[in-house]
């Protein structure tokens, strides 16, 4: 039976408090009086008080500017290579911290799967070849990369290490999630570019699996995709960078579908909604988590580790849930969690752990 071994995080050492980040937008667009104001209500409500970023930009008053022209316009534009050029620049060092702070030994580290996850960044050799060498891994290890699924795939990844886990009794399996999401920053007064520039920030996190029994228990996995909401959810390339969209639908689409979701969920593996104690839901913003709770019926103590990472840390697309998971880790009860993520589709992706 596979568990989840043990869960490590890192962000990078730019600490941006969320007015910060805010005067960096206002500056970066001529906006009007009216238009200051509720760009400032927006990030007040965020729920966010800090995120992270590779770049020190966006505290430029405090840091100087690393990334962006120091121009008032922010021109000539960072290009999609200059982006990615950066995202191989930094990932590793991050991508290293979050293995770092998994605390194993010599012995636990004897790999024989490499899954790595971003949406952020792509390029070949990957981070995969990267991790492989830094490490020293086996040049035989069977390496697996989870691509521009967005926020759910540390669960879909998971999923795929739980399946190397079943089919081979000896695998050990190293899931390591990398995004760089702040290095797509993009100018416009459209509501889904505010809204990703507000919530979205920088994060790694690593876990191991395998057929050890310690830490967490897989006990299975669902998922479904909520096709009418394909529109309202989206991450795109085009020629100055990732483009993502996140309309106000979103939430109101999860509200309608999540419970059902859920409960198809448990009876799939034999359970009902009163067996699970612990929720780990993906804090894709704060209107999504209180859609989720009011859908579910949840007392405010029951997303809480879900909040809390909103608020320190922001929406590090597929990194966030791990940061989620990790705080409930520490449960030393055989308590059944429900962890749950969200991205294009709208894909709903869950887990459940004892």
């Amino acid at each position: 039976m596979p568990y989840i071994n043990a869960i490590g995080t890192a962000v990078p050492p730019h600490r941006h408090h969320q007015s910060d980040i805010l005067r960096f937008m206002l500056a970066a667009e001529n906006y009007s009086e009216d238009e200051s104001r509720r760009l400032s209500l927006m990030y007040h409500r965020s729920g966010i008080s800090f995120r992270h970023s590779v770049l020190a930009d966006y505290s430029s008053s405090k840091h100087g500017y690393q990334f962006y022209p120091k121009t008032p316009d922010l021109e000539p534009f960072p290009t999609v290579s200059q982006r990615m050029s950066f995202f191989e620049t930094h990932s590793l060092t991050l991508a290293q911290s979050a293995i770092s702070d998994l605390g194993l030994t010599e012995n636990d580290a004897s790999f024989t799967h490499l899954i790595t996850v971003s949406c952020t960044g792509l390029m070949a050799p990957g981070l995969d070849i990267q991790l492989m060498e830094s490490l020293e891994l086996s040049p035989t290890i069977v390496r697996n990369s989870v691509n521009f699924m967005g926020c759910y795939a540390a669960i879909h990844a998971l999923k795929l290490a739980d399946a190397f886990c079943r089919a081979d009794a000896n695998a050990q399996v190293l899931v390591v999630c990398t995004e760089l999401c702040t290095l797509h920053f993009q100018k416009g007064k459209s509501l889904d570019t505010q809204t990703s520039n507000l919530l979205f920030s920088d994060g790694a996190a690593a876990c191991v699996v395998s057929n050890r029994p310690h830490g967490k228990r897989i006990e299975g996995f669902y998922s479904e995709v909520v096709l009418q909401g394909k529109n309202d959810m989206s991450w795109k390339v085009s020629e100055h960078g990732f483009l993502m969209k996140l309309s106000n639908e979103v939430p109101k689409l999860l509200e309608a579908s999540i419970r059902q979701m859920i409960l198809n969920a448990l009876s799939n593996n034999h359970l009902t909604l009163d067996k699970i104690t612990h929720w780990a839901i993906h804090p894709g913003g704060k209107s999504i988590l209180e859609a989720v709770q009011r859908a579910m019926k949840l007392g405010s103590t029951a997303s809480e580790a879900s909040f809390e990472v909103l608020k320190n840390y922001g929406n590090m697309s597929s990194v966030t849930i791990l940061f989620v998971l990790k705080k409930l880790f520490s449960t030393n009860d055989e308590d059944k969690t429900f962890a749950v993520a969200f991205g294009p589709g709208i894909t709903m992706e869950s887990m459940i752990l004892a």
